[in-house]
């Protein structure tokens, strides 16, 4: 895995602290070039990791980076799914019939269309989450996509309904289709990592909220370290700054030192924190190795 993500969160006005923060945000954003200027400044400060929802802006996104291949080369994509205001919005816009059109993949058109019926006649699980995956990737034909992302609203919901099966269906699929490994959000994740080492999903890829301050980990940080001691996996931490709660260098070396924690995903709105946060982990992890 890439040891640093850059994430979209700020592209949509999400802040968890400040609401007028998030509002500034919001307004800025609006212009899709402010965000594929953003985005260009973590990839030329070495971030080569996007990790995006499927928002309509982030599908306009992928539209003018198949534009200019050179400017973006080795870029990928970590795409996190379903959004589901999108379907809402899209049903409501356009009516049922032309929103299936325009989700559902360019091939295997009917046989996608079969499988989605189906499960919606007989319950059928994997065809739902089969079909939910193959719209979603649609937007994604050509670029470089290793990993495949649940998004915490399913991944927790499955959690609780104990279907952990639904989780299997999910890492086989995008493994089959899209030789991609599957990755998984959660704000439970001392839950989640032995659910899934229970249907074979071993080692998993998960993203959650990994702060020095606890900060919307589900159980805690005592929780976090006892879970991925007896269930490894591969753990992103996001909301490492507790939303600005913490200030970035503390946050950033308590955080690598964290031994379960692989990779960093962080979201920031201006090149100057952009290139600031990744030199604070690029120090980091080298007084951590040196210390070793």
């Amino acid at each position: 895995m890439d040891r640093i993500f850059f994430g979209d969160n700020q592209f949509f006005g999400v802040n968890h602290m400040s609401e007028e923060k998030a509002r500034q945000q919001l307004m800025r954003f609006q212009d899709i070039n402010a965000i594929v200027e953003v985005l260009h400044a973590a990839y030329s400060a070495g971030v080569h990791g996007f990790m995006c929802t499927t928002h309509e802006r982030m599908i306009e996104v992928t539209e003018i980076i198949r534009k200019e291949p050179k400017k973006w080369a080795g870029l990928r994509f970590y795409p996190g799914m379903p959004y589901a205001h999108k379907y809402a919005n899209a049903v409501t816009e356009l009516g049922p019939f032309e929103a299936l059109k325009r989700f559902l993949p360019s091939d295997g058109v009917l046989d996608t269309v079969m499988r989605g019926g189906k499960a919606l006649l007989k319950r059928d699980v994997e065809g739902m989450i089969t079909l939910l995956v193959d719209a979603e990737m649609k937007a994604f034909e050509g670029l470089d996509t290793p990993i495949i992302f649940l998004q915490n609203v399913v991944t927790d919901l499955v959690l609780g309904l104990g279907y952990y099966d639904a989780f299997r269906v999910f890492a086989d699929h995008v493994r089959k289709r899209y030789k991609a490994e599957p990755g998984f959000f959660t704000m439970n994740l001392p839950m989640l990592v032995p659910a899934l080492g229970s249907v074979g999903v071993e080692n998993p890829i998960v993203c959650a909220n990994v702060n020095k301050i606890a900060f919307r980990m589900s159980g805690g940080i005592e929780a976090y370290r006892e879970a991925t001691a007896r269930h490894p996996a591969r753990v992103i931490a996001m909301s490492v700054l507790a939303s600005g709660a913490l200030p970035p260098r503390e946050a950033i070396e308590w955080v690598t030192n964290e031994p379960y924690v692989e990779s960093i995903l962080f979201g920031a709105s201006s090149r100057r924190n952009i290139e600031n946060t990744v030199a604070l982990i690029r120090e980091a992890d080298a007084a951590r190795l040196a210390a070793a």
